[in-house]
């Protein structure tokens, strides 16, 4: 607040400035709850997101150092803008696809064992998905709160204003670059989860298939899908504990990623 150290008060002339400056500060953090899980889903709503930008911008905007007040007033602002939109946008993009992993384990998991039609809407996104699905998404956010996840996350993301303040040059294809690497670890970390409950699965319908071709009597519908779908159930039971901790993995995966992507905004992370 350098520029306006100068004014014995707030006018009515100066109001313009200050909201001006309060958008700006708070169109970084706006952004990523836009694009971020959980507080860019449907539970949360669009009033409480704004508030909560524009409350987190009034403490930003007493930390942070600002752009003269001459690019404010002139069309520099628009690339500005952008610029903290594009930043806030690829850390919660980032941050959603790493959370996306559960959902997509969840998916395969849910074809695999046959309880693909147990869907439901998933109040995150308001599309179908499977209740598995919906399970491993919830169980995820409920681990992340607990372990203080989100704070991290705003700790970094208010730290990227020492690295790059708002009217700063961004290198974005070091961002892009970095933002990437989240698909890879996606596919990565359902393979992960997926594998050792559709191996089960395998072998469970390896045997269902022995046991229907010597005893035909006992058929596939009334045989093999109730065992095929009870054998989920078990093998979800008892792999809490390793979910758990693939879990945690990939929450700290998750926030090592973010951190890069905020880490590589200027030239000094190449």
């Amino acid at each position: 607040m350098e520029q306006l150290s100068s004014y014995p008060g707030i006018t009515l002339q100066s109001i313009p400035i200050y909201l001006l400056l309060l958008l700006l500060s708070s169109l970084r953090f706006g952004a990523f709850l836009l694009a971020s899980p959980f507080f860019g889903s449907r539970m949360v709503p669009l009033q409480v997101r704004i508030v909560f930008s524009f409350s987190i911008g009034v403490w930003v905007l007493n930390n942070i150092k600002l752009p003269p007040l001459a690019v404010l007033v002139s069309a520099d602002l628009i690339p500005i803008v952008l610029q903290e939109i594009f930043i806030g946008l690829t850390c919660g993009l980032t941050l959603a696809i790493c959370f996306g992993t559960v959902i997509l384990a969840g998916e395969k998991i849910a074809a695999t064992s046959g309880l693909a039609f147990a869907s439901q809407v998933d109040p995150t996104s308001g599309a179908q998905s499977p209740v598995i699905s919906q399970i491993f998404s919830l169980f995820l956010l409920v681990l992340f709160f607990s372990l203080n996840g989100h704070l991290v996350i705003f700790e970094l993301l208010f730290n990227s204003y020492e690295r790059l303040p708002i009217g700063g040059v961004a290198e974005y294809q070091n961002m892009i670059e970095q933002a990437l690497t989240s698909a890879n670890f996606l596919f990565r970390t359902a393979v992960m989860i997926v594998l050792p409950i559709v191996s089960i699965l395998f072998f469970m319908n390896l045997g269902v298939g022995f046991i229907t071709k010597s005893a035909p009597q006992l058929n596939l519908f009334s045989f093999g899908f109730p065992m095929t779908i009870l054998g989920t159930f078990f093998a979800l039971y008892f792999s809490v504990d390793a979910l758990q901790f693939v879990f945690g993995e990939l929450i700290a995966e998750a926030i090592g990623i973010v951190k890069a992507v905020l880490a590589s905004i200027d030239h000094g992370g190449e």
